[in-house]
């Protein structure tokens, strides 16, 4: 049977707790659909739980109709445990790597190496860069404008920014569901996501907003989600998470968010 409803999840970045209450919400929400779970990358790092999210969706993949995009921020941990140099162990660590070692009970390179099961590496460096719907491509930073979809190259769809964020719906044949980036010029509030009409941005900084985002695209439906199910979790306290249109969402005014110097670290890697 064909996929009904397509759920993707933005940036997790170690919130094992917001995943969690994105996964009741998604389970309340699909009410016996058939469904799909994207969820767009950048697992690991900068969060508290960087290991208890990896396990948790290694399950979860078990399961044919999820599918676990790789991030930029997977393919840097990688490179770090697998390159074994100090020059990429390095960038890692300052790009949030430190909690994720933290979580895995290591505070060195040595460590790392002793500590994280070669099971969790092998996982993030196979994971795919893209999916689609038919209607939508999924990825975790976005696509080179106006390039055909065979000559994407893996460093754009993990690390593309500016190029991506400011072209416009012409440079695309199909609508774009991303993540990575919380906030930038166009987008000043890392709590909401861009929805936009040829890309998706579902990117809104849970490790630091505590703000999870998950659209919810029908099939048969192009363009953008149809709802979002918003994950919030203030500081101490639990989770809670609630459904609201797009539309709705669009058109109801942000909260209050510190001024863009506050957030500046959000898009320092």
């Amino acid at each position: 049977m064909s996929v009904q409803v397509t759920y993707a999840v933005g940036d997790v970045h170690g919130r094992l707790d917001l995943v969690l209450a994105a996964l009741r919400a998604i389970r309340s929400h699909t009410a016996g659909l058939i469904s799909k779970l994207v969820f767009l990358g950048d697992y690991v790092d900068r969060g508290p739980n960087s290991r208890g999210v990896v396990e948790l969706l290694m399950k979860l993949q078990q399961d044919s109709s999820v599918v676990c995009l790789k991030g930029n921020h997977e393919d840097l941990m990688v490179k770090a445990l697998t390159d074994q140099g100090e020059t990429t162990f390095g960038r890692w660590i300052e790009n949030g790597g430190e909690e994720t070692l933290r979580s895995y009970g290591a505070s060195s390179l040595e460590e790392a190496e002793a500590n994280i099961p070669g099971e969790h590496v092998r996982w993030m460096k196979g994971l795919p860069l893209t999916s689609g719907d038919g209607q939508r491509v999924y990825v975790h930073a976005g696509l080179k404008p106006s390039t055909p979809f065979e000559k994407q190259d893996e460093e754009s769809l993990l690390w593309i920014r500016e190029r991506f964020l400011r072209a416009d719906a012409g440079a695309f044949t199909e609508h774009v569901v991303h993540g990575h980036t919380p906030v930038w010029a166009g987008k000043p509030d890392p709590t909401r996501p861009e929805l936009l009409a040829h890309r998706t941005n579902l990117d809104t900084g849970g490790y630091y907003t505590g703000v999870l985002t998950v659209g919810v695209f029908p099939a048969g439906r192009p363009g953008g989600p149809e709802e979002l199910i918003v994950v919030r979790a203030p500081a101490g306290e639990r989770p809670v998470a609630e459904t609201v249109s797009a539309a709705q969402f669009a058109a109801a005014p942000g909260p209050a968010t510190p001024g863009r110097r506050g957030w500046r670290g959000l898009l320092k890697r």
